[in-house]
């Protein structure tokens, strides 16, 4: 097993590129475009049928990004966890990209006081395993599908400090709701010490060459405190949410 990995729900040879890296490459698709391409749709639709049918019943929950490179002892480590089990209590479920680091943390709060932590993971090159503390977990070859779960069953996103893949979940989502594909979303960034130089930036530079509005900014909201974070991320949307989970605020039986 060791020359294979994981692919979707499909097991192939390490040695077969990454299917968003094959969708890419410009030489593969000139190649192949008159036979592969058309197959190549059929698969990544059949990924959004897979995607809906396994997160259809997840009910109202939160989005979680951050950094897969904190450890336990992490600060925002810790903060992510005590946001998973915020959350739980709401009747909110929690959604991350299922990895360590913390997503893993605020997997672990949720699935430790009694929620629905759900898990998108993503194929990557050197394989990215589910974290322990997933409830349910869906695996996914593109990332623009395993984007649109992100979106499509959230409530809200809370991101956490992270790098490269963090950054493009904000910006994203930062530009649906300025363009209203997505309303009354709540943005919360989570950490102020590490986001002020970025909002700095945003407000000396971005803002000042008028590149953005004023009320763009708006779009984000900024905390330390864990259950801040949860409250302005279910903050109650224009219309009424009828399937919300009760919370049991009961931790699971393998909970430690």
């Amino acid at each position: 097993m060791a020359e294979r990995r994981r692919a979707g729900r499909l097991v192939v040879p390490t040695q077969q590129a990454p299917a968003d890296k094959a969708l890419l490459e410009r030489s593969a698709i000139e190649e192949l475009s008159h036979h592969a391409d058309p197959w190549r749709v059929l698969r990544i639709l059949s990924e959004f049928v897979e995607g809906f049918d396994a997160l259809n019943e997840v009910g109202p929950a939160v989005t979680v990004f951050g950094s897969a490179r904190a450890k336990p002892t992490d600060p925002y480590y810790i903060a992510g966890r005590s946001l998973g089990a915020a959350l739980a209590n709401r009747g909110f479920a929690v959604i991350t990209g299922g990895g360590p680091g913390i997503m893993e943390a605020v997997n672990r709060g949720c699935h430790e006081a009694g929620g629905l932590s759900v898990g998108c993971n993503i194929e990557l090159p050197h394989e990215q395993a589910l974290n322990p503390y997933v409830d349910l977990g869906v695996e996914f070859r593109y990332f623009f599908v395993r984007k649109n779960m992100f979106v499509k069953y959230a409530r809200g996103f809370v991101i956490f400090p992270g790098g490269f893949g963090t950054l493009d979940e904000l910006f994203e989502s930062l530009t649906l709701a300025q363009t209203g594909k997505i309303e009354h979303f709540p943005i919360v960034l989570f950490g102020s010490e590490y986001w002020k130089g970025l909002l700095d930036w945003m407000n000396e530079t971005v803002l000042a060459s008028g590149a953005i509005n004023p009320e763009d900014l708006k779009l984000m909201t900024l905390t330390d405190d864990p259950d801040e974070a949860a409250e302005m991320a279910t903050r109650p949307l224009p219309v009424e949410i009828e399937d919300e989970r009760e919370p049991t605020g009961q931790p699971k039986a393998d909970a430690r």
